[in-house]
């Protein structure tokens, strides 16, 4: 019987997808899509799976010695769903994620337009230069004078204006909690009547808009200006996810600040400003908070986790503030510069020669990245050789076709089901670009590594996303 005609239990379909995230060195079954959304709505966080296959009740770990595909048969059917009516062209590379060995290319060597698929980039450099286990704080410290406070910020861009959810990753800080923490300090400095709000958002420099982004991106809401703390990644609100944005997201945090300060008891008077946060000062009257003393803060998500949801859901905005802090911790400026900076010289400490590709920004959604989908076959593969390692806990954030993040909704035709729930792979999506580039446990439980890049696509991505996802298929089928 067919996979496509099989209908399965939730709990099958949990190892399955389960397998998807095993190490390079492990070979085991395909996995299954439910016909029942029913079945899918139960499922837990990718992140929440298991991740090796010892943790897998009843599915036993096959050695690495499925047969690798037949490398003629596989470039013949590539070849074919890589075939496009309209006007584009395709790179592809393949390789096994075992033995590096190549199984197909055409063009892929060849550099192309990634869109966001550069975040792969992204998530390896941040993960290597942070650590999976940093978390960014976001401070209220004691101004100059006793009535003085500032909001300071420390990169955490996925802030919420409600309390923190430690289950979260978006709101896993949250300024009502910060509020409530600092009334309590200012209470017990014996701090009476309204407080003056300062921002301190010096944390990073250079323009906060990158001037490749195009307006009409920035307009769409594809992007805001970036500033090391923002509200819902740059947003107006959780569940808006296109529109007009924020255009000094660390004022809006300021604002929503300043309302929970309000509800928790604190009164602030005059307008909100901008400067440093105060040195600390020895001489500071009894019982009064020292001059740049903490007096609140709250924590983000993990690093892991914070780039375990830009991939899933192809977040810009928190790229490129995770981008900010890798050179940050580097040395280098918090701007756009030395984000990019910072990204290409991780990369190639890695392994991953970057003489050949450029890149002028973090997210991908700038003109002029060029990147060859080889190079990404190479990066996802130093991940999969260790998936517990820094670079390797990005994995979970890979889509899983059918099923979550950017890939939801793709893989679930008649003709593309082969796909589902064994193709994982980061999206990607610009005016004239489509991409893919992820891993997939074939029909014979082998593990292949693939990058997909179309570009000059006339008719749009989304057109052509039928023609990326069929070379997927194939690749599972093999």
């Amino acid at each position: 019987m067919g996979r496509t005609s099989k209908v399965v239990t939730s709990g099958l379909l949990i190892c399955s997808l389960a397998a998807v995230s095993v190490p390079a060195g492990m070979q085991l079954v395909p996995a299954f899509l439910p016909q029942d959304p029913a079945a899918v709505a139960v499922l837990p966080a990718a992140q929440e799976m298991p991740t090796t296959l010892g943790e897998i009740s009843g599915v036993a770990p096959l050695l690495s010695t499925a047969p690798l595909p037949n490398e003629a048969a596989l470039a013949t059917d590539l070849k074919k769903a890589l075939t496009y009516d309209a006007e584009g062209t395709f790179g592809m590379y393949v390789a096994d994620a075992v033995t590096g060995q190549e199984l197909f290319s055409q063009a892929g060597e060849t550099a192309k337009t990634p869109a966001s698929n550069l975040k792969l980039l992204a998530a390896g450099a941040v993960l290597r230069t942070l650590g999976p286990d940093v978390r960014f704080s976001t401070d209220v410290v004691s101004g100059a004078t006793a009535h003085e406070i500032v909001l300071r910020a420390g990169g955490d861009a996925m802030l919420a204006s409600g309390e923190s959810e430690p289950g979260s990753v978006m709101g896993h800080a949250g300024l009502a909690t910060l509020a409530q923490q600092s009334a309590a300090a200012l209470a017990a400095a014996g701090v009476t009547g309204p407080v003056t709000l300062t921002i301190d958002d010096t944390l990073f420099t250079g323009a906060a808009l990158n001037p490749k982004w195009t307006d009409g991106d920035v307009d769409a809401g594809e992007i805001a200006p970036i500033f090391p703390m923002a509200l819902y990644a740059g947003r107006v609100a959780p569940e808006v996810l296109t529109g007009a944005r924020p255009q000094d997201s660390a004022v809006a945090v300021a604002e929503a600040f300043a309302n929970a300060l309000e509800v928790a008891g604190v009164a602030t008077t005059g307008a909100i400003t901008r400067g440093s946060s105060p040195t600390a000062d020895a001489d500071t009257t009894p019982g009064q908070a020292k001059p740049g003393s903490v007096l609140a803060s709250i924590s983000s998500a993990t690093v892991a986790e914070q780039a375990q949801y830009m991939l899933a859901e192809s977040d810009n905005y928190v790229a490129e503030v995770l981008g900010r802090m890798a050179a940050l911790k580097l040395g280098l400026p918090a701007s756009n510069d030395g984000a990019v900076a910072a990204v290409r010289q991780v990369v190639t400490e890695l392994g991953l020669p970057m003489d050949d590709v450029v890149t002028t920004d973090i997210c991908g959604l700038a003109t002029g990245n060029l990147i060859s989908p080889q190079k990404f076959v190479k990066l996802l593969s130093l991940m999969l050789a260790d998936p517990a390692a820094d670079i390797g806990q990005a994995l979970p954030g890979l889509p899983i076709a059918g099923l979550t993040g950017s890939l939801d909704n793709r893989f679930v035709s008649s003709t593309q089901i082969d796909g589902a729930g064994v193709v994982r792979a980061k999206t990607g999506s610009l005016n004239l670009v489509t991409s893919l580039s992820g891993y997939v446990i074939n029909s014979e439980g082998r593990l292949l590594v693939f990058s997909i890049l179309g570009n000059g696509l006339t008719d749009g991505a989304a057109a052509a996303r039928p023609v990326v996802d069929a070379a997927a298929v194939v690749l599972a089928r093999s």
